[in-house]
């Protein structure tokens, strides 16, 4: 594997002791408390198919959308835009004290959905995207950074979806819980889309010698436009036939979108190969998608495609990039990381793939890529809490 040369220097004067840094930045607690959930909630699915927690107000399937969306994603990405809006914007996010309301708010709503408290975990579990909203304007709006306002509107529309979603469970409104689910997860591919199209072609001319990735405005454009369209089409119940259209049209480009950033050249690179990994998910989910709008293949396949093999591999990707870039270490994978990485897309593999190809052994598909899911989230946990939780090698604050 190619070498980096890291970010800031590499090591503190040997006298300096480490000091707990949990609540000094964004992706700190949160990396650490979703990739610890990512890895338990397979054990919390048990014991909810076991009937172990037969007074939860969520249970079931929507349950599992639930959690894995406005729980383990969304910590991930309000980790991630603390710490990028902060390095933007000029402007401190949200740290110490603050940082730890917002990630005890957030570790209420995980909570409260195991509880029959209804209506508390819908009022936190609405609050947290809202709140984290208004901590990411306020840097944004003074620096004037109007670039990147529409992250700010994106967290209010999961606030949306996720109240929408309760209120519908509560039978106060009669529009379907999943519509609030759905439309979560095409925000979710929107921001992923968005923050690939920045990051992989960028991190893969930096990190591989003449790889040439490069993005085209006009594919940019349809890219970024079909899944907006099929935000669109979900949030108004067009015919299913318009939303395949949109669907294919979106895994088209998404697809040249993708062979632009000369994935070919990323085997060079674990750190890349893991984004443009993950990202081939995409073009992969819409596709399944359009199939399973005509009935031709099963809609679960293009849940998973997306939330296992792109949100979990962009993930653990950036999650293992960040933590090391921002705590000044090499910008380089070992073996752990990798062996996090393998996991990560052999839980994506097994669940999306075996069923696709052998429908009868969907339940042990499920199985054994939970089991993956787990292992990979759960080594990362152990392996990043020394590094989440300490300063900076370079004893900078962050």
């Amino acid at each position: 594997m190619k070498s980096f040369i890291p970010l800031e220097p590499a090591q503190p004067p040997a006298a300096q002791a480490p000091a707990f840094a949990l609540w000094q930045l964004g992706f700190r607690p949160f990396y650490l408390l979703a990739s610890a959930f990512a890895a338990l909630s397979i054990a919390l699915w048990a014991v909810q198919f076991a009937g172990w927690l037969p007074g939860a107000y969520l249970r079931g399937p929507m349950w599992h959308a639930h959690e894995m969306l406005f729980g383990f994603t969304l910590a991930v990405i309000v980790g991630f835009l603390f710490t990028a809006v902060r390095n933007w914007s000029g402007r401190p996010t949200p740290a110490g004290l603050p940082l730890a309301a917002l990630v005890a708010l957030w570790v209420a709503g995980r909570i409260l959905v195991l509880t029959p408290f209804a209506w508390t975990a819908a009022v936190v579990n609405a609050a947290f995207p809202l709140a984290c909203a208004v901590a990411l304007a306020r840097p944004l709006v003074a620096a004037g950074h109007r670039r990147n306002y529409f992250f700010v509107g994106l967290l209010l529309l999961l606030a949306g979806a996720a109240l929408a979603f309760h209120l519908s469970a509560l039978g106060v409104i009669e529009v379907p819980a999943w519509l609030g689910i759905q439309v979560a997860l095409d925000v979710l591919l929107f921001i992923m889309a968005v923050m690939a199209g920045r990051v992989i072609p960028m991190f893969t001319n930096n990190g591989i010698s003449g790889a040439g990735a490069t993005r085209h405005a006009l594919v940019e454009k349809i890219a970024l436009g079909s899944v907006l369209g099929l935000l669109l089409v979900d949030a108004s119940g067009l015919p299913p036939a318009v939303g395949s259209t949109v669907a294919m049209l979106a895994a088209l480009a998404h697809l040249a979108r993708w062979l632009l950033w000369r994935p070919w050249k990323a085997p060079a690179n674990t750190l890349v190969l893991v984004l443009h990994v993950a990202y081939a998910w995409i073009p992969v989910h819409l596709a399944l998608r359009a199939l399973a709008l005509h009935g031709l293949a099963p809609a679960s396949l293009a849940i998973h495609a997306l939330t296992v093999g792109a949100a979990g591999g962009l993930i653990i990707g950036m999650m293992v990039r960040t933590a090391r870039g921002h705590t000044a270490r090499v910008l380089r994978a070992d073996q752990v990381d990798t062996a996090c990485f393998v996991l990560v897309l052999l839980a994506a593999l097994i669940r999306v793939l075996l069923p696709l190809v052998s429908p009868a052994h969907t339940v042990a598909a499920a199985l054994f890529s939970g089991a993956f899911w787990s292992l990979g989230f759960g080594l990362y946990a152990v392996r990043y809490w020394p590094v989440l939780t300490r300063q900076r090698l370079d004893g900078k604050p962050g």
